[in-house]
């Protein structure tokens, strides 16, 4: 049973035979793609019987008597050909990959602003790493990574869109190579065709020609002899242009499964940024933040145990110092001995020195006796003096 696509194969080979000298006017075809082999000495021989029997159909229509006969084989098939080559020529200018080229370096630039360094901690204070400093430096890195995560989430986007549009080619290029496969078959059935003819013409018609002319001796019968020969070399001339065109789709062949390698590497290189290399980037920038966040803590653990054996040590030395002097001072008297004996120095020496003291103004009050008594003494005497004058 014949299936949509070989129904449409079919069909297209049949449109392109069924006009052999382009007496219709046909609407250009849609493009096509190649394939093809090293190739037998006629043309003939390569083909299919299918395709025998079309050339032989085609070789009996080609009329001799008809001069634009000539000019007309296969030209329906060159000139679908030729728009093919029109609309590949327009593919391939529309088609620009630079785009894509920039997108995936837009990528690697984004991906590539995530510093590893970033993450190691800074040599802090021990109160600035485990409070305020430490908690603003990761929400600082926090911010900048997802800001970059959202530029890298629209580059996604834009690169899933790239690898729609280069699926979407690579099946319009598959639908081109079938085109440009089922043109060089017709070719080749129109080349094997007039093949066919020239070699009736060489090997028939010709020589029944020349020997009519011979016999009959008739000036016409050698024009048309001549005629004939004219007609073969043109018809040779046209099968050579129709080689040359089959030529062209021969070399399209690998130009279309060059350009869809090219695409189809392409796809496969953005799905791998979208399913392997931005996932494991997001990955491993999760796990890189998440031991930041256990080494700030280990490190914040490891000063709080720091600082405990510290304070303990300070407080047994502490407690040590107290415990002694408290020792010291329920050992000491309420009155040291060397403040007794100076206190007694000292109250010795003030009973001494007020006794001398008092002596001295005993003294000095006695010797003001006796000054007094002589002041008296000569007060009375120059009294009676006086009276006796």
């Amino acid at each position: 049973m014949i299936t949509l696509e070989e129904k449409k194969e079919l069909d297209l080979l049949d449109d392109l035979l069924k006009d052999p000298f382009g007496e219709k006017e046909d609407k250009p075809a849609s493009p096509l793609a190649v394939g093809e082999e090293e190739q037998p000495k006629k043309f003939i021989d390569m083909l299919s019987q299918e395709h025998k029997a079309k050339a032989a159909q085609l070789a009996a229509q080609i009329d001799y008597k008809n001069r634009h006969s000539i000019v007309q084989f296969g030209a329906s098939a060159q000139q679908k050909l030729s728009s093919f080559s029109h609309e590949m020529l327009d593919y391939v200018q529309k088609k620009d990959i630079g785009p894509i080229g920039d997108i995936l370096k837009e990528l690697m630039s984004k991906l590539e602003q995530v510093n590893p360094e970033e993450l190691k901690p800074e040599k802090r204070n021990f109160f600035s790493r485990l409070f305020k400093k430490i908690s603003s430096s990761i929400n600082e890195i926090l911010s900048k990574y997802q800001k970059i995560g959202a530029q890298i989430e629209r580059i996604t986007v834009r690169l899933e869109n790239s690898k729609k549009a280069l699926m979407s080619d690579i099946q319009l290029l598959d639908r081109l190579y079938e085109h440009n496969k089922e043109y060089f078959h017709a070719l080749n059935i129109y080349i094997a065709a007039g093949e066919l003819k020239l070699e009736e013409l060489h090997t028939k018609v010709i020589p029944e020609l020349q020997k009519k002319a011979e016999t009959t001796g008739d000036q016409m019968a050698v024009q048309e002899v001549n005629d004939m020969l004219q007609f073969a070399d043109r018809l040779e001339k046209r099968i050579h242009d129709l080689k040359l065109s089959r030529q062209i789709t021969i070399q399209t062949a690998p130009q279309i499964r060059m350009i869809q390698n090219m695409n189809q590497t392409l796809a496969e290189k953005i799905q791998s940024s979208i399913l392997t290399s931005i996932p494991l980037w997001k990955n491993q920038i999760a796990i890189a933040l998440t031991l930041y966040r256990q080494k700030g803590a280990l490190e914040a653990q490891k000063q709080v145990t720091k600082t405990t054996n510290e304070l303990l040590l300070k407080n047994a030395e502490m407690l040590k110092a107290n415990t002694i002097e408290t020792a010291r001072e329920n050992e000491r008297g309420i009155v040291d001995i060397e403040t007794l004996k100076k206190t007694q120095d000292d109250l010795i020496s003030t009973i001494e020195e007020t006794l001398r003291i008092q002596q001295e103004g005993r003294l000095k009050r006695q010797q003001a006796e006796q000054e007094l008594m002589q002041l008296e003494k000569d007060l009375k005497t120059r009294l009676l003096q006086l009276k006796q004058e």
